[in-house]
């Protein structure tokens, strides 16, 4: 996961003006927390990990000194690179103790109230399937509660997660992140709403084809499956000629499901996440390209000379690490038309790639979903250390559920529980704190902003590149450094 605390927000209560640090997950503002939010959350890390397994916390000024502009940057900055480095730990991302505090602090500043409500996840072909949840529910939760609903095996719930959709200008759909065990989807759709129109969707959350073999016995997953197949050879992300297309319609014609997705299967980038149009400098600078990812590899297709298309293919076991950088334009203060304001930054994703015997190179993609690429490659490395080690997807049973006693610090200092209620057919647990105060919380009504619009309301440190601050490089425990041949490029 991608962790960022791209500025912070001036904010008072009634102990005084205090600074507010925006936590982004995945490109996406999550929550926005006191640095005695974090300090206390540090603590209660140091008391599960050690401090031994932590990197050092930005250590406390003198309470009668206001910190100024530039040490405010620098404490944004330390406490940025903390959360990075924090989350590149699996056991510690995976921990009741740092799933609880990032579900808690969203709640807060959403000033979210547990109730019982409706929420709609929809299949890739647009079927609505309603499911009654608490507004608090977080995302296993609630995966748990649709595949109950549709009567879904519980040996292949966890094939299948959500994801947050995007209904762009052109009228379809992109994918902007899988939705993770530490937010509650009802609210993350509520924020995401302020910006532009979303819904929350069920695919499929595995890379290997031959997974697909697990589920084509059972009627309702192999069901899921097919309602993805269909919708990703109708919007072109997976590539078939002409008289399979025909074979595919008539299959689809005669309701044949499975045998729809035997065939499917054999086509190339069957499985594949199509992201949109983007800009890479491989083979050269500033080729536009159509990136997807699947089946191990990141497929890209150039535009080169002529309008012909060139095909690239990287395989996941021949990157050696990753890393998101957001590029600054040089504004020199305004764009062509004296307004600094339209010129945004620009993310980028590269990783080093052996392209040939003891030769690494850097390859670059400018996209705006740059982190969603990232997080498609540690989903294949993961996946494919889980069939190393002899692993299985998870089951609803092997699930840790999260601890209803933990304490959690506020904004305004006090402590409390988790709230949860019971609803109808749901198990909760009663908020026994008694404290219903939540005015710090509505009082941090910035912080919830898309990233691209902070980042154009903050001063950004640049370099000579202008890129912003330190890149998080993520290493691939996968990296195969072995012989590769020019052939095999």
């Amino acid at each position: 996961m991608h962790f960022s605390i791209p500025d912070t927000a001036e904010c008072s209560d009634e102990g005084g003006a205090y600074t507010a640090f925006n936590i982004h997950v995945n490109g996406v503002a999550h929550c926005s927390v006191r640095y005695s939010q974090l300090h206390h959350f540090n603590e209660q890390m140091k008391k599960e990990f050690g401090q031994a397994n932590l990197p050092p916390f930005p250590p406390k000024k003198l309470p009668l000194f206001t910190l100024t502009p530039q040490q405010i940057e620098e404490r944004r900055e330390q406490l940025e690179r903390y959360i990075q480095i924090v989350s590149q730990d699996p056991e510690i991302i995976g921990s009741d103790v740092f799933n609880s505090f990032l579900n808690q602090a969203q709640q807060e500043t959403q000033k979210a109230e547990p109730e019982s409500v409706e929420l709609d996840v929809f299949l890739m072909n647009g079927h609505k399937i309603s499911v009654s949840i608490m507004s608090t529910d977080q995302t296993d939760d609630v995966l748990e509660t649709v595949a109950s609903q549709i009567e879904l095996s519980d040996d292949f719930v966890y094939y299948f997660a959500l994801f947050l959709v995007k209904k762009e200008k052109d009228g379809g759909n992109s994918i902007v992140r899988k939705l993770q065990e530490f937010e509650s989807p009802y609210i993350s759709l509520k924020t995401a709403e302020t910006e532009a129109k979303h819904r929350i969707v069920l695919r499929k959350n595995f890379w290997e084809p031959s997974m697909d073999n697990d589920l084509l016995d059972d009627r309702i997953a192999m069901n899921l499956l097919y309602v993805q197949a269909v919708n990703d050879i109708e919007r072109g992300w997976v590539f078939a000629a002409k008289d399979v297309h025909k074979q595919l319609a008539a299959l689809q014609a005669k309701g044949s499901k499975k045998e729809y997705l035997k065939l499917a299967r054999t086509q190339k980038s069957y499985g594949f996440i199509q992201f949109k149009p983007c800009v890479t400098d491989f083979p050269q600078p500033n080729c536009p390209v159509i990136v997807s990812a699947g089946n191990r590899e990141l497929n890209f297709r150039i535009k080169v000379a002529n309008n012909q298309v060139k095909e690239g293919i990287f395989k996941v076991t021949r990157m050696r690490c990753w890393r998101i950088t957001t590029q600054i334009p040089e504004t020199n203060g305004a764009n062509a038309h004296g307004d600094s304001k339209d010129l945004k930054p620009r993310l980028e994703v590269a990783f080093e790639y052996l392209v040939a015997k003891d030769k690494l190179q850097w390859i670059t993609i400018e996209s705006d979903q740059a982190i969603l690429i990232s997080m498609c490659l540690q989903g294949m490395v993961d996946e494919l250390i889980m069939k190393k080690q002899g692993g299985r997807i998870k089951r609803p049973q092997d699930r840790v559920k999260r601890s209803q006693s933990r304490q959690f610090l506020r904004k305004d200092g006090k402590t409390a529980l988790p709230k949860s209620i019971s609803a109808p057919g749901h198990l909760g647990t009663p908020d026994t704190n008694g404290d219903e105060s939540v005015s710090a919380a509505q009082r941090a009504k910035d912080s919830v902003r898309r990233i691209s619009d902070k980042f154009s309301s903050v001063t950004l440190k640049t370099s000579s590149r202008n890129t912003r601050g330190p890149a998080a490089l993520v290493e691939n425990d996968v990296f195969e450094d072995s012989y590769i041949g020019d052939d095999d490029l």
